[in-house]
């Protein structure tokens, strides 16, 4: 979705990174890739799995950077993990950030969750929660982002069974 429409070096953020794996090693092969975490130990497997990657250890919805700092956002399954209050200025950080004509690819949910809270996961609080398709695509238009490509994708879940997520690739306007 994300990584045909990227120039070679573009400047990528990873947020939610978690160890690196896939998505991760593959942009980093191409482009110039900082990754954020707030779990410590995800972010120690990721400098070994991803050595040409820069990672910082912190809450997606503290982190700063400068308005435009990167040609496109990878955020996948992270924002089902932010409490609801926080998900929406988080995408407005987002929006922020990217440079203008740059791109978010993410996953969202596709119902409406309360928080919920795992204490420890990994080192860190884990929060579960999510809106509805509709919300989503409302936050995300009305925050500015222009949607390209949206679909729900259900895949089998260990434990959960089968759960649904919103996969989107949106372009903040040149």
């Amino acid at each position: 979705m994300l990584e045909q429409r990227l120039p070679e070096r573009s400047r990528v953020l990873d947020l939610g990174c978690g160890g690196g794996g896939p998505t991760t090693r593959a942009l980093a092969a191409r482009h110039d890739v900082v990754g954020v975490d707030i779990s410590e130990r995800q972010l120690e497997r990721a400098r070994r799995l991803v050595p040409e990657a820069r990672f910082l250890s912190a809450d997606a919805t503290e982190v700063a950077f400068e308005p435009e700092s990167f040609d496109a956002v990878v955020s996948l399954f992270l924002l089902g993990h932010v409490p609801r209050a926080k998900q929406r200025p988080l995408l407005e950080r987002i929006f922020r950030w990217l440079a203008p004509g740059g791109r978010l690819l993410a996953t969202l949910g596709t119902a409406n969750a309360d928080d919920e809270v795992e204490a420890d996961w990994l080192g860190a609080p884990m929060f579960f929660a999510s809106y509805d398709e509709a919300w989503n695509r409302h936050a995300l238009e009305s925050t500015g982002f222009v949607l390209e490509e949206a679909r729900v994708v259900p895949f089998e879940e260990p434990g959960h069974g089968v759960v649904s997520f919103m996969w989107v690739l949106a372009r903040k306007p040149e």
